[in-house]
C-alpha cells in the first residue's frame, strides 16, 4: 500500500473548479492509475481512498492506494511543477502500529444513519446527520468498530473537534446527490492494531468515491 501527498495550487482557475467539485476530483485521482480494477490482478482491489485538506492559502490532497499513482496530469493542470508529488510505502507504518499508542487524527467523513419507511414495505433512505452531537456520536460509534478510541481531554470529555461541516449538492446520472460531511480531529488510543489498519487502508463509513472515509495520523502533541 502507498500513501501520496500532492500539494494543489489554488491560485490556478482549474484548481479552484477541481476543488470546488468531488466528482473531478475522484475522476483525476482515478485517472492516475491506468486500471485499478484490473480482473487479473488477484491482489488489487481496486480501492482508492482519497481526501481533500483546504487551508486558508492551500489545498492538500491524500491518496491511499495499493499502487502508485502517476499524478503528471495534475501537476501540469493544478498542481505546483516544482513540488510534484510524494508517495511513500504505507505497509512499514501499518506494520508498526501498537496497542497503547496515542496518535493524533484527521478523517473527513460522511456521517449518515437509515431511516425506516412508515410502511415497512419500502426500502430506508440513507439521511446525513447535521448536528455536531448526532455528528460526534456517529463517529464515536465508528472508533469502536475501528480500533481506536478517543482519549479524554482536560474536562473529562473527549478530544474530538468536529469542523468543516458542510452539505454539498450536485447532480449525478440525472439525480441530485445531498452529501453531508464533517472533519474530525483529534486524538485517538490504539486498541486493536489490526482492525485500526484495515480502518485506515479501507476507509470509515460511506461516500468513499466523493472523498470521505481517509483516517490519517500524526505523532500527537
Amino acid at each position: 500500500m502507498h500513501l501520496t501527498r500532492f500539494e494543489i495550487n489554488p491560485q490556478r482557475r482549474e484548481a479552484r473548479a477541481l476543488i470546488a467539485s468531488p466528482q473531478r476530483i475522484h475522476a483525476s485521482v482515478m485517472a492516475g492509475f491506468p486500471d485499478p480494477h484490473d480482473p487479473h490482478d488477484a491482489h488489487n482491489d481496486g480501492r482508492v481512498l482519497w481526501r481533500l485538506d483546504e487551508g486558508r492559502h492551500d489545498a492538500v490532497l491524500f491518496v491511499v492506494s495499493l499502487g502508485k499513482p502517476d499524478l503528471t496530469h495534475m501537476v501540469e493542470s493544478v498542481g505546483r511543477p516544482t513540488y510534484g508529488w510524494q508517495t511513500r510505502d504505507y505497509g512499514p507504518f501499518l506494520d508498526r502500529l501498537t496497542a497503547g499508542e496515542r496518535w493524533a487524527f484527521r478523517l473527513c467523513a460522511n456521517p449518515v444513519h437509515n431511516t425506516r419507511p412508515a410502511d415497512g414495505a419500502s426500502r430506508g433512505k440513507r439521511v446525513g446527520h447535521v448536528t455536531v452531537d448526532q455528528q460526534t456520536a456517529w463517529f464515536l460509534r465508528h472508533a469502536e468498530r475501528s480500533g481506536f478510541r478517543v482519549i479524554e481531554g482536560a474536562a473529562g470529555q473527549p478530544d474530538l473537534v468536529v469542523r468543516s461541516r458542510r452539505t454539498q449538492r450536485f447532480a449525478r446520472q440525472q439525480r441530485t446527490v445531498t452529501l453531508t460531511t464533517a472533519v474530525f480531529e483529534g486524538t485517538l488510543l490504539v486498541e486493536d492494531p489490526q482492525t485500526l489498519r484495515a480502518a485506515l487502508l479501507g476507509g470509515i463509513g460511506p461516500a468513499k468515491g466523493y472523498g470521505c472515509g481517509l483516517l490519517t495520523l500524526a505523532a500527537a502533541g
